[in-house]
């Protein structure tokens, strides 16, 4: 076992195992330390997938976040299925939760040297952290609060309205939980190592397309 120091945003440096944790491979001009961006961009595309390891094997679950900031700290919440057993490994047990999107396929049309290849352009977040089971019907209730104003607010005034003992038997066929961030590693591969003839090319062409990714990507690039 050996560690490494990774420059997080949140604090001066963090002690990374990596024998217990992934480390996301990110040239310098691709890396993106600023913590506003990076969580901007997460509760933009806030459908994650969140990983964890059990008995040596890795299991994942697509669902959807909350993601706060207060000041340097960043909070993920969310909810399992009760049947899901992913859900008993968030016990003492360090977590990823990954955003990505939008993404784009770049060809070497828009290149200067004929001998040029294809590539992708895209963004992604690695958060990693450790979770805790929100087993309070109060802690519970603010999470789903949270996540119908993020998601449907015209649905929380129905929600408000429903009886409690509806809620209650709701909350128990789920596994709240809450991750406070120990660090974040993101990715915005958007051409940065080519030209600006190049760049601007790439622009032009994925602004283009009726692809909305495309579009986002795009965006991204001219910022």
């Amino acid at each position: 076992m050996y560690s490494t120091t990774y420059h997080s945003p949140f604090k001066s440096e963090i002690e990374i195992s990596k024998s217990d944790i992934i480390i996301m491979y990110i040239p310098k001009h691709f890396e993106n330390t600023d913590t506003g961006d990076i969580v901007a961009f997460m509760q933009l595309y806030s459908f994650g997938t969140i990983v964890t390891t059990h008995n040596e094997h890795l299991e994942a679950t697509h669902i959807p976040f909350v993601i706060e900031q207060d000041g340097n700290e960043v909070t993920i919440t969310s909810h399992f299925a009760k049947a899901n057993p992913q859900a008993q490994q968030l016990f003492d047990n360090e977590v990823m939760v990954i955003f990505s999107e939008p993404h784009a396929y770049i060809s070497p049309k828009h290149y200067e040297k004929e001998q040029s290849v294809p590539t992708w352009n895209y963004i992604a977040v690695h958060a990693y952290g450790k979770a805790r089971i929100i087993d309070d019907q109060k802690g519970q209730l603010l999470m789903m609060e949270k996540m119908i104003n993020q998601y449907d607010t015209a649905y929380l005034n129905q929600w408000n309205n429903l009886p409690d003992e509806f809620k209650t038997k709701m909350l128990k066929g789920i596994v709240a939980f809450e991750i406070k961030v120990t660090s974040l590693q993101a990715k915005n591969k958007l051409s940065q190592n080519r030209s600006q003839a190049e760049r601007d090319n790439i622009i032009k062409a994925l602004e283009k397309s009726a692809d909305r990714n495309e579009v986002a990507v795009a965006e991204y690039m001219k910022k």
